[in-house]
Order: structure tokens, then sequence, then C-alpha cells
């Protein structure tokens, strides 16, 4: 079973990487772009046949090694 992940700053945390990202879009003239916000995505394919088990299993992987709760937020998106 495949599950995908979106890891993504908090709203208060500084995103110096989305900043760089920003400013180089407006400079090559990409016009009307108020922020940008850089994140991690991963795909997890598991053995696990049971949905709610998979995802169980990936959340627990969420907390404790993919994302940094302090500062990230993450959302499982996908369930396959």
């Amino acid at each position: 079973m495949k599950i995908s992940v979106i890891i993504t700053l908090k709203k208060d945390v500084l995103d110096p990487q989305g900043k760089v990202i920003h400013q180089a879009l407006d400079g090559m003239g990409f016009d009307g772009v108020n922020e940008v916000r850089q994140g991690k995505y991963f795909e997890i394919n598991t053995n696990e046949t049971n949905a709610k088990k998979a995802k169980d299993k990936v959340e627990e992987m969420c907390k404790k090694l993919l994302a940094n709760l302090v500062i990230e937020n993450y959302k499982i998106i996908d369930t396959q």
C-alpha cells in the first residue's frame, strides 16, 4: 500500500528557502506571487494491506522521524 505525506513548516516559522524561491521567481518575471512556502513530500510503500494500520504506521513515522513537530506540520494525503 502506498501512502503520501506532505510536511510543511508551521505558519509562524520563518522559511528562508521559500523566501529565496520567491525572490528567484520574482526575478524571472513571475509577478503576483505573494509568498512561497517550501516543504517535503514522501511516498511510503508498505507491505501493510489494512489501510487503517498502514496510515497509523505512517503517522507514527511522521511523529518519530519524518517531521519535527515543534516547527513542522504533516498531512497524510493519499492512501492507495
